[in-house]
Formats: structure tokens, sequence, C-alpha cells
């Protein structure tokens, strides 16, 4: 009975499982095949520019100090005491062309001119009283030559006369004493004026001696006015009135105001792409370096940008300094920008002061025909182009350089082609793409090639 009951607990367990096994097998083999739908393409938004061939202004920026092309050292030419000092003679004041500074006493050179003019006086009448005795001994010369002629002739006679037996011995002997002492007069007179351009040289030598103690008896008075020799700047004063001065005192220091000058560091790679390859260097290299900025036709800009200015100033490109920084590998690049304080502008452009920090733009000569692009569309050496099937090509170029914001090619694109100037991810070769033009991007990099917007 027992046997009985446990089997027919399994039957009542097992009937419901085979049922369902059995349901479950018919729906398998009756229900339809799963639909099968085609996959769809991966896609990518992205915006293009179109390749731009352009004239190209290739550019550097640099930064550097601002400081005067000129400046000047008071320095004391004479000792002596000070005694008038100009108003204005202070730092930071701006003084005129001309403009007496200072001035040391004057009393001892007023006193060198006195006594350098009496001793000149006093050399010029011994030079007349010397001119004079000059005449008188050549007029008693040729009174002493014809007296002797007249002696000569007395002499001759008694002779002859001496010889006919007429005259003495004794008388000749007289007349021929009278003939020595008359050649001796005549001699003494030859002596003295032989003697007289000597004297007159020693005369000449200490009346030019005098005359140059006179002129630099005038040099040193006139070295006690120290005058601006150009419209300056006070840069630095260093005496006081009544103050004793001693040669060689640097008084003051001011800076020329005319010209002010900018020593750009410029990084040789970015320097040397402004100028066009395949330029001729001229043989004469000396030379060249004094014709330097017509030869590379460099245009130059200073700026200064802060909080609340951001000004320019166009400026001169001058020369390059002699040496290359170590640290940096960098040239340092000289510009000029004239009239640095006539051309302040009330709130828009200060003037262009000392040690102010300011960038420099230089730019090189024109180049026809360029293929640029913004730097951000570069992916190592690859471009992403966009071709006429839409999709995406990743293409290899050739940098001929860089520019701040964009670079130019040299190979491996052609204007008209679209490039992506944004970052799609994944980037896939092949990939079919949705472009939209970017104009603001193409205006931008249009404007920067070619010199019209600024760079930063």
């Amino acid at each position: 009975m027992k046997r009985f009951l446990a089997m027919r607990r399994l039957w009542f367990f097992l009937v419901p499982v085979i049922v369902g096994v059995l349901v479950f097998a018919i729906a398998l083999k009756t229900r339809p095949s799963p639909e099968q739908r085609q996959a769809k393409e991966l896609t990518a938004s992205v915006r293009v520019i179109e390749v731009p061939r352009v004239t190209l202004i290739p550019r550097a920026i640099g930064y550097g100090n601002v400081k005067p092309a000129r400046i000047w050292q008071a320095v004391a030419e004479v000792a002596g005491k000070v005694v008038e000092i100009h108003p204005q003679l202070k730092k930071g004041a701006i003084v005129a062309k001309g403009t007496v500074l200072l001035r040391i006493d004057p009393t001892d050179y007023h006193l060198g001119i006195a006594q350098a003019e009496a001793d000149i006086r006093a050399i010029n009448a011994q030079i007349a009283e010397l001119n004079g005795s000059e005449k008188n001994t050549q007029a008693s010369l040729k009174i002493e030559e014809r007296s002797l002629d007249l002696i000569k002739g007395d002499f001759e006679r008694k002779r002859k006369l001496h010889k006919q037996g007429t005259v003495s011995q004794a008388a000749v002997d007289q007349e021929e004493r009278n003939f020595l002492k008359g050649r001796q007069s005549v001699q003494s007179l030859r002596n003295t004026l032989n003697l007289i351009p000597a004297e007159r040289d020693v005369l000449n030598a200490q009346q030019a001696q005098h005359q140059a103690r006179l002129e630099s008896a005038r040099l040193d008075l006139a070295r006690t006015e120290i005058i601006a020799p150009f419209d300056a700047r006070i840069a630095e004063v260093n005496v006081e009135a009544t103050q004793y001065t001693g040669l060689g005192k640097v008084l003051a220091v001011a800076d020329d105001i005319a010209v002010a000058e900018v020593t750009a560091q410029i990084p040789i790679g970015r320097l040397i792409n402004l100028i066009p390859p395949h330029t001729a260097m001229p043989d004469d290299t000396a030379g060249v370096m004094s014709r330097l900025p017509d030869f590379l036709g460099f245009e130059a800009l200073v700026r200064l940008r802060a909080s609340s200015i951001d000004a320019q100033w166009p400026a001169r490109f001058t020369r390059i300094n002699d040496t290359i920084d170590p640290e940096t590998r960098t040239a340092g690049v000289i510009i000029a920008v004239d009239d640095p304080y006539g051309q302040a502008r009330p709130g828009t452009r200060p003037p262009l002061t000392k040690n102010m920090f300011v960038e420099v733009e230089l730019k090189g000569r024109p180049r026809p025909g360029q293929i640029v692009i913004p730097r951000t569309s570069l992916h190592g050496s690859n471009v992403y182009v966009v071709n006429s099937e839409n999709r995406l090509e990743i293409r290899p170029v050739e940098v001929a350089f860089p520019q701040t914001n964009f670079a130019v090619i040299k190979s491996g694109l052609k204007g008209g082609e679209m490039i992506v100037v944004s970052d799609p991810i994944p980037a896939i070769a092949g990939m079919l793409v949705v472009a939209t033009q970017d104009d603001d991007v193409s205006v931008k990099l249009m404007k920067e090639a070619e010199g019209e917007g600024g760079v930063r």
C-alpha cells in the first residue's frame, strides 16, 4: 500500500513536467524566424573649410623692452662750483634742444682768456718792433753798402797813385783800414738781418702758443654751460646748486625722445621664414649689412597690450643684434619708432617710454600663391580631407613653415580641397561625414595669412 502511494505521488510530479516539455517543443517548431534588418553606416558631423591659395605675408612675433636710441651723459669737462641749475633739470622732465641745463662758475676761465689775450698783444708788439727794426736795418745796410762802394773807390785810386809815387804808403794803409771798417759794418748789418727771420719764427711760435691757450680758455668757458644736445627726457641728476664738481663727473643723464628702439628676441627659425627662399646674398657682405633694411624689406609694428590698453606704433627695422641669446636661441632684432612721444594719444596710446615691455611684429615680403591651413587642423603630419564622396581621407602633408595660428603647406594639398577644422572622434579613414562650412574660420585664416588680422 505504501509503495502504491509513492508511485502515485511520482506520477503526479512527472506528468506536468512532461506536458510542459512537449508544449515548449511544439512552440519552438511553430514560432516564426527573427526579422533581419540591414545595418546603418556610421556617420560623423564635421566642420570644414575650402583650402585657400593666398598672397602670404609671413610674420614673426618677438618681445622686448623699449629704450631710447641715444643716451646722453652730461660729463663735467671743467671743474668748478655749480652756480646755476635750470628749473626743469629734474628726473622725468622733458627739455628742448639747446636748453642750458646748468652753469659752472666761469670766473677762472674769463681770467684765463684775459691773460692769453694780454700775452698775444705783447707778442704782437714784439713782432711789430722786429718788423720795424728789420726795415731800419735794411735802410742802414743800403747806406753802408753805398758808403763801402765809395771807400772802395778811394782805396783803389790811392793804390794806383801809390804805384805812381804820388801818395805815401801811410795814406794807402789808412784808406784800406777805412775800407775794412766799412766792410765790417755792412757784414754786421747783414748778420742782423739774417737773425731776424729766426727771431720772427720764435715770436710767431709764441704767438701761436698763446693763441692756442686763448682758444683753450674760450673752449673751457663754453664748457661751463651744460646744454641739451637734443630734445630729451631727464633720466638722472647727480648735482646740486653751489656744489663743486670735479673734472669728468657725470652731472646728469638724458634720453633722446626723437627715436625709441626695441630689441625684440625672435626665434631664428621664424626670422629665417621671413626671407623668401632662394634669396641670393650679395658678395659684398660688409656692404649689404649697411643696406640690410632695404635688402630684407621687413615691415615692423610695435604693440602694447595691457589690461585696458591695446595700442600700436608703426616702426622701422634697422639692424640685427651681433649675438644670439645662448639660452633661448633667439636673435635680437632692433626696431626703431620715430617720435614716440609725439604719437601719443590721450586715453588710447601712451608715450612709448623707456623699459616698457612691448610686442614686435615683423612682416616679410608678400609671397603669392601659397597654401595655408589652420594649425589646429594639423594632426601630426596629417590633415583630414573630405573627398567628393563625402568620405574622410587621412592625408599626409609637408609643412613649409608654421606661423602663429596657421601653417604654410609645401605639398600634399591643393587649393579648393575641403579640409576638416573640427576634431571628429573617432577619425576613421573612409568614414561617411556630414560637412558644414565654417565661414568664420575661413575668413579669419585669410585675414591673418594676408597680414590683416592681429596676432596674439
